[in-house]
Parts: C-alpha cells; sequence; structure tokens
C-alpha cells in the first residue's frame, strides 16, 4: 500500500516509518497540514494516518476538508487526545479508526491491515484462491497445509492484486504501492517480484498484458 502519514513528532514519526516499511508497504511523511494538501492532492493514496495537533493546524478540520472534496481514502487517526469526545469528534468527521498515544507499533500494522481489507470490500481475513490458503492478518499462505514464505514486499504485490481482482494493474500503479515518492526505483524491480511470486506460487498466478500491466490470475491446482 501508498500511505500517507502526517505527524510532527519526529521520534514518532520514525518509528511509525520503520514498521510500515518493515510491513513492505511504501510511506510518504509530512510533518505540516500544507504538505499534506499537497501530498493528497498529487498522489493517490490507499491510506492515512492523521495526527490531530499539527504545527500549521488541526487534524479534525483537515480531514472534514477531504471528505468535502469526496476524497474517501480511509484515515486513522492517531493522536493523545484519548477523551470519549475526541473520538466520536473524529469518528463522526470521517475517520475509519482512532488509536490513541502512545500505542505498539504491532497493534498500528493490524489496525492498517483491518481498514484496508474493509476498505476493499474483504473484512474476512483468511480468503481461498485457487488451492492456495491465505491469511491476510497473519501474513501467511500455504498450499495443502504447506507453507509458502514471501518476502514482505512480494506481501504488498499480491495484496494489491487479491484487493482488485480482474482488474489490470499498470506497472506505475504497482510501483506507487511498493516505493515512497522520494525512493529510487529500479526499471525491473516490478518484473522481478512479480517472477519470484510465480515461481513461489504458480506461473499462472499473475497474468501479463504486454505493455499494458499484469492481473490477478489461476492459483495452480
Amino acid at each position: 500500500m501508498r500511505i500517507l502519514l502526517i505527524e510532527d513528532d519526529s521520534v514518532l514519526g520514525g518509528a511509525v516509518r520503520d514498521q510500515i516499511a518493515g510491513d513492505g508497504h511504501s510511506l510518504d511523511w509530512v510533518q505540516r497540514l500544507d504538505a499534506a494538501d499537497s501530498a493528497v492532492s498529487t498522489t493517490d493514496y490507499d491510506l492515512i494516518l492523521l495526527d490531530l495537533m499539527l504545527p500549521d493546524g488541526l487534524g479534525i478540520p483537515f480531514l472534514r476538508r477531504l471528505r468535502t472534496r469526496s476524497i474517501a481514502t480511509p484515515v486513522i487517526i492517531l493522536t493523545a487526545l484519548d477523551q470519549v469526545s475526541d473520538r466520536i469528534e473524529g469518528l463522526n468527521a470521517g475517520a475509519d479508526d482512532y488509536l490513541v498515544k502512545p500505542f505498539d507499533l504491532a497493534e498500528l500494522s493490524a489496525r492498517i491491515g483491518s481498514v484496508a481489507r474493509r476498505y476493499n470490500g474483504n473484512p474476512n481475513p483468511v480468503i481461498t484462491h485457487g488451492s492456495l490458503q491465505i491469511d491476510l492478518a497473519a501474513r501467511s499462505i500455504s498450499r495443502e497445509g504447506q507453507p509458502i514464505t514471501l518476502t514482505a514486499r512480494e506481501w504488498v504485490l499480491l495484496e494489491a492484486f487479491l484487493a482488485r481482482p480482474g482488474q489490470l494493474l499498470s506497472k506505475a500503479q504497482l510501483e506507487d504501492k511498493l516505493y515512497a515518492f522520494d525512493t529510487g526505483v529500479e526499471s525491473n524491480t516490478i518484473e522481478v517480484h512479480i517472477s519470484r511470486l510465480r515461481k513461489k506460487l504458480g506461473t499462472n498466478i499473475i497474468e501479463t498484458e504486454r505493455g499494458l500491466g499484469y492481473r490477478l490470475g489461476h492459483a495452480n491446482q
């Protein structure tokens, strides 16, 4: 996933960045709302992590502006404001989840996965695709009881295809899932990861439309 973090605390922001990178997602991190406005205007994010107290304003009005502009990107609020009234205000403004600081980074990863599954219309974390049994919450995959190990970035690509079955995804769209805007991308990175997924999961797991992109195929039986 491509995630936007809006957080001015450098220590917390760095910890969240490292956690999300470890999960294989790409993260753009801004520390002001004006930078966040620019980011959401130019990039199609899968999820936003939003602090409520920023140097140049408050997160709730920013969230309301997103929803007014019909930007439906899921938002998880990260804040030290822990009153029930604060949570109600955040959820009523359009947030999808609310996490109070300090929080466990593993819980943040779980919340991100849960919100993403709901947003993609598949709240059940366990799915079957051909001969594969895939637990999206645990990030585990097996065929006939035999576990298959994927790297973090292979997981991110597989999740992108599972979230859009039958939909063609361009190379640029897949690169957006893996890399932040300040990260260099090797020209053949996507091809390498897809080749490895095919070796592990079956040659038909991802179909290629030459010159256009890739789509989820059939898992080998």
